[in-house]
């Protein structure tokens, strides 16, 4: 079931790209925004839990960078019978946790240092085996392919914004130019469309 979530939201972003793409340049925009979808896609299934950690700030830790709760991901993710996650530490102050990665194999654990400071043990604990839960079900790969996914929509929607504003999107041809009413929409629906 997760796969097939995985390939609607791909084939999703791969439609909005090519609409969007047509609606800037006309086929040939259609056909750039294809190929742009395609290295997209491949890219977020690949490297998404590295983009999702980038844009967190998070950095991966080792058992000495805090032995705790190494030792609990360890100690967890035995009982739940799955291969040790790499585990990371956000520097920010809001309690969070998430998992990410494409499977159990390249699963990452990351808790905010907001959340490190203000759970006890035993609730950081219940913390982190529903983030392993996650990863032992492969919910993460949607969750990541998600919010790699509306990080670009969103930047194309920009770009389709700023492109408008200042004159540097539409077709130089008139049979394949532009629609500014389109433009208008898909800088505004984009991102919406990505939340």
């Amino acid at each position: 079931m997760e796969r097939t979530k995985v390939f609607l939201l791909m084939a999703g972003l791969t439609a909005l790209l090519v609409v969007l793409g047509g609606a800037i340049q006309g086929t040939g925009g259609a056909l750039t925004f294809f190929i742009l979808a395609a290295l997209m896609n491949f890219a977020l299934y690949w490297w998404s839990d590295k983009a999702v950690l980038r844009m967190y700030g998070a950095r991966i830790i080792g058992p000495d960078d805090a032995p705790e709760l190494y030792r609990m991901v360890d100690r967890l993710r035995q009982r739940a019978g799955l291969p040790m996650p790499t585990v990371a530490i956000a520097p920010h102050d809001q309690p969070n946790a998430f998992a990410t990665g494409r499977d159990p194999e390249h699963a990452v654990v990351c808790c905010t240092a907001g959340l490190l400071r203000l759970l006890t043990p035993d609730q950081l604990e219940a913390v982190v085996a529903h983030e392993l839960a996650h990863i032992k079900h492969r919910h993460m790969l949607v969750g990541t392919v998600a919010a790699t996914m509306a990080g670009a929509i969103a930047m194309i929607g920009n770009i389709v914004k700023w492109g408008a504003i200042f004159g540097g999107l539409g077709g130089r041809d008139r049979d394949e130019g532009s629609n500014p009413l389109a433009l208008l929409a898909m800088a505004i629906v984009a991102p919406i469309a990505a939340m």
